[in-house]
């Protein structure tokens, strides 16, 4: 404004309220782009340090190996504790990751607290996985992180303005896409014989199970193969291969929504007949830490979605260790749960449907954001 001030004869702006308000619009997306720009400059020259050698430092180099275009570079690694000051004076990190797989009498307290009075971030490598990846390195999950975190517990607030958001999509969308779902039964009766819907015994809220219906897209079976969807790629109709390409095939969870079943964002619901199993992966997942637990519940602590933060990272499983991969995302959404969340899932998953691509819904492969095997059990029908 000072600079528009010494430009502009001062009879034109005194008096002009449209004027003085385009340039207080002008000069804050300046100001935002300034700050972004900033930002990018600071993450070019982020020098990663990695204290300790377990299995989760390890990721943490590949992932950020895989991402280049975040700017960090791995600067070294500390295997002895007793080398870090040495090492942290050689390297000069920006952020230390502290990956140590017995913390117990070998974190060496000093050099990292002399680094957090320099500046040097001081990270656990659980974070900066998380960070990185957008999902939850379940193996390194403790009880208490759990019991005592404020994370895990959604508001108030959210549960409301999530479950209003949904409630009033769904009436809506069951109007005005009244005319769409009415052709897509008909498609369906002329393309094969057999029921219009497809419907499942899922797990819903605090593990009830509840009966969620979607379009049928394959010929009818007295039993299927299994739950994974690569065994029963053979059975799917002509109409429910286009049905599943633009996830058509879920409008009917609208009135999931509408019973209070589902909301429109969260976990996808596992069918009722693959819980015992992910119970088990889960506890098993977590006996890595040195305990059994049985994190599994947390993921029925809150509705399951049409939509969620795992399907526009990942598409299907067709393996039980994909389908953790997925439970890990879905873990990341139970810990920062917000509208704003959902909004941004909500957003994505629009812009996956109407593209007719990827990693969103129960089908497809993984999305652009991460192109390595994907995840989901339950589209056998």
């Amino acid at each position: 404004m000072s600079i528009v001030y010494s430009l502009v004869p001062q009879t034109q702006l005194d008096g002009n309220p449209l004027v003085a308000s385009l340039l207080v619009l002008v000069g804050f997306l300046l100001g935002l782009r300034l700050c972004h720009g900033v930002r990018r400059l600071r993450h070019v020259s982020e020098r990663v340090l990695i204290l300790g050698g377990n299995p989760l430092g390890r990721q943490i180099i590949e992932e950020i190996e895989r991402r280049p275009q975040l700017g960090y570079a791995v600067v070294g690694v500390v295997e002895n504790s007793e080398d870090l000051g040495r090492t942290i004076e050689a390297t000069r990190p920006n952020r230390i990751v502290v990956a140590l797989a017995e913390r117990r009498g070998r974190l060496p307290l000093n050099p990292l607290l002399e680094s957090r009075a320099r500046g040097i971030l001081v990270e656990d490598a659980a974070e900066t996985y998380e960070r990185l990846t957008g999902k939850l390195a379940l193996e390194a999950l403790s009880p208490s992180s759990v019991i005592f975190s404020p994370d895990f517990h959604p508001s108030r607030l959210h549960l409301a303005l999530s479950r209003a958001l949904s409630l009033l999509a769904s009436v809506i969308g069951l109007i005005v896409l009244a005319p769409v779902l009415s052709l897509i039964v008909l498609l369906i009766k002329l393309d094969s014989r057999g029921p219009v819907f497809f419907v499942q015994e899922r797990v819903g809220l605090c593990g009830r199970s509840f009966r969620l219906i979607k379009f049928r897209t394959m010929h009818p079976v007295s039993r299927p193969k299994s739950e994974w969807e690569r065994d029963n790629c053979d059975r799917i109709t002509r109409v429910g291969k286009w049905l599943r390409r633009f996830r058509l095939d879920e409008l009917p969870q609208l009135v999931n929504v509408l019973r209070g079943d589902m909301n429109l964002a969260g976990p996808r619901p596992h069918p009722q007949t693959n819980l015992e199993l992910m119970i088990l992966a889960v506890r098993n997942v977590s006996e890595l830490s040195g305990e059994a637990i049985p994190y599994y519940s947390l993921r029925c602590s809150v509705r399951p979605g049409i939509t969620g933060w795992a399907q526009i990272r990942y598409g299907y499983a067709n393996t039980l260790e994909e389908e953790m991969e997925k439970i890990r995302y879905d873990f990341y959404y139970l810990k920062h749960m917000s509208f704003w969340l959902d909004l941004q899932i909500l957003f994505e998953t629009v812009r996956i449907v109407l593209s007719g691509g990827s990693g969103s819904g129960d089908a497809g492969g993984p999305s652009t954001r991460d192109r390595r095997p994907v995840t989901h059990l339950g589209r056998a029908a």
